[in-house]
């Protein structure tokens, strides 16, 4: 046995303090892992709702409200607490902008394939609703990571991106769920849920969506789908479509929203003070509900929340942004400054490489140039394929001089 003599003593307890400090911090915070995607809908379904204040009795806010705050104030520190604040912001955005997703339980989707088409049947309140998904296969038996494209197989992404790697294509037909400028009472969905006619476009389609992805899981290996890789897109309305389609549903593994503008990525608060743009007094309300109208102008600073944090509840699930910046409509400058925001949630847990965004000008309306297919690529070939390829982008050139601390104070 050797013995230590005190100066030996004191030296070897210097060299353990850092050891014991380190220990003792991994077993105090624990090492957090973070889900690339759900096996579930919605994880924070099991939170109370937080208060819903009418307008009168909302603070003015006229930076972007912080996504990383609970609504009593307290900051939340770690992963493990972000299902809880995002449950906040779902509740928010459904309450003030598009009303409630309905809520349909497993049995009563019902699913079948003819060909190559896949027949969703959804029977809620002795009513009957249908979509039928043409799914484009590669070559082989799968199962195949796949894209749910928003009217079409890939959106209005590049075909060949996806059959070079051998992916599928889902195509979701959302005017069977509602039209595109829906006349309230009147639609599809409006027979199964006829108490909820005063909910938007943008709580109706992502319904549709998920029970697409239901039919998906009830086939299992017949549909030869892997749903633990899936992407969702859509360009212009389309793209607003993807982005609360993959806010509301967990089990998509990477959201690509092409061109999305107003009532998409971009934030209510910045688009009010830029030109002829869509902001919230200028959207199309078959989209949103009546209600929102109170918020118009002026008094957008009194929202609870705004739209980097619908951005936000994608998290930690990947998520990619593509601008046009030549479109005006589009509002694009405030979709720089609402991903630069939202891109601090993923940045606070130290997955930022999961959010992007790309905003190039010179191209036409929903055409993805050759320059951004590289970064569509990369997130295609990391978060469906899992190559470990680099997915840090972050392009906005041309709104480089943006002040965005202006809108980020937090």
């Amino acid at each position: 046995m050797i013995k230590l003599v005190s100066s030996d003593k004191n030296t070897a307890m210097k060299k353990l303090i850092p050891v014991i400090i380190f220990s003792f911090m991994l077993a105090s915070c624990g090492t957090e892992e973070i889900p690339l995607v759900f096996d579930r809908e919605n994880t924070s379904d099991k939170y109370e709702m937080p208060a819903m204040p009418a307008l009168e009795e909302l603070p003015v806010v006229e930076t972007l409200p912080d996504p990383l705050q609970f609504e009593n104030g307290k900051a939340v520190k770690r992963y493990s607490q972000w299902e809880r604040r995002r449950a906040e912001i779902l509740a928010q955005l459904q309450h003030y902008e598009v009303g409630f997703k309905p809520q349909t339980a497993r049995e009563c989707v019902e699913a079948k394939m003819s060909g190559d088409t896949l027949k969703v049947s959804v029977t809620d309140n002795g009513e009957t609703l249908t979509m039928r998904c043409l799914i484009t296969y590669p070559e082989g038996e799968g199962p195949f990571p796949a894209i749910i494209g928003i009217g079409m197989g890939a959106g209005s992404l590049p075909r060949h991106i996806f059959e070079e790697r051998g992916i599928a294509m889902i195509s979701f037909p959302f005017w069977e769920v509602m039209s595109h400028t829906q006349k309230r009472g009147e639609e599809p969905l409006n027979r199964l849920y006829p108490d909820q006619t005063e909910i938007g476009s943008y709580a109706a389609w992502p319904w549709g969506v998920s029970r697409l992805i239901d039919a998906l899981e009830i086939l299992g290996e017949e549909s030869r789908i892997d749903v633990a890789h899936l992407a969702i897109s859509g360009c212009s309305f389309a793209g607003k479509m993807a982005l609360w389609s993959g806010a509301m549903d967990e089990r998509i593994a990477l959201t690509i929203a092409q061109e999305p503008g107003g009532g998409g990525a971009a934030a209510w608060r910045v688009s009010e003070t830029l030109g002829n743009v869509e902001t919230l007094g200028r959207t199309n309300y078959s989209w949103f509900k009546e209600s929102m109208r109170v918020f118009s102008e002026e008094n957008v600073s009194r929202l609870p929340m705004d739209h980097h944090e619908l951005c936000a509840l994608v998290a930690p699930r990947a998520l990619l942004v593509f601008g046009n910046p030549d479109y005006e409509w589009l509002a694009d400058e405030s979709g720089y400054v609402s991903c630069v925001a939202a891109r601090k949630v993923w940045e606070h847990f130290g997955i930022e490489d999961r959010m992007g965004y790309s905003f190039i000008d010179g191209h036409f309306h929903c055409m993805l140039p050759e320059s951004q297919w590289p970064e569509l690529e990369a997130f295609v070939d990391r978060f469906l394929l899992g190559k470990d390829v680099p997915t840090d982008v972050t392009v906005a050139h041309i709104f480089e001089d943006v002040d965005v601390e202006k809108w980020i104070n937090w």
